[in-house]
């Protein structure tokens, strides 16, 4: 059996004001294929993403928060 090689993302999410809004990026996120762990704060408003990158890509994450509402991108110096 393959062991799959995690890579993991850290994402500037814009348009975070509530723990809605943390609940809808955490299910958007954990809800693409090859996502094993999501953690989505407030303050700041980032979401820490491991995922498989032969299953998903860095460009399906910020799509999948985008889609909900909340525009991302690879946050700065992390």
């Amino acid at each position: 059996m393959k062991t799959m090689k995690l890579e993991r993302a850290t994402l500037a999410v814009r348009g975070m004001s509530c723990g809605h809004c943390v609940s809808a990026v955490r299910k958007a996120l954990a809800a693409l294929p090859g996502v094993a762990e999501v953690e989505v704060t407030l303050e700041p408003p980032r979401a820490k993403v491991a995922y498989d990158p032969g299953k998903t890509t860095l460009e399906a994450l910020a799509g999948a928060t985008e889609a909900e509402g909340y525009p991302s991108a690879p946050a700065a110096g992390e």
